[in-house]
């Protein structure tokens, strides 16, 4: 097992939050992208393989999010939710990525924890 030194270890839990971004450019790339830099670096610091996990969370909490707020396009609340949906995804990344680089341990809101 590597592990990494605290401020690669900061920067690489990092990364791995501002990789949902990947979801701009690629198709479930806000779950690809997290889950990716994890399976390659989880066993690298317990303070990445949490942030790891949380941002992996976070990743599958949102598509599933946006997956039922698609559904609700019909009755037009949809368009509202995923507007929301879009802004608390940014927001929100942004938030973990700084905490992450601070060294600070973050819990995203409203996430469902699958991988534990």
């Amino acid at each position: 097992m590597n592990h990494l030194s605290g401020k690669d270890e900061r920067m690489w839990a990092m990364i791995v939050h501002l990789s949902a971004l990947a979801g701009f450019l690629i198709p479930f790339g806000n779950v690809l992208g997290p889950l990716v830099i994890w399976l390659v670096k989880r066993e690298e610091g317990e303070f990445f393989q949490e942030h790891g996990k949380e941002a992996l969370n976070f990743g599958i909490s949102i598509t599933i999010y946006a997956a039922i707020s698609g559904l609700l396009l019909i009755v037009f609340i949809g368009a509202i939710l995923l507007t929301a949906l879009f802004i608390f995804w940014i927001v929100f990344v942004v938030i973990a990525a700084v905490r992450a680089n601070e060294g600070k341990p973050y819990r995203y809101p409203l996430t469902l924890r699958f991988v534990k």
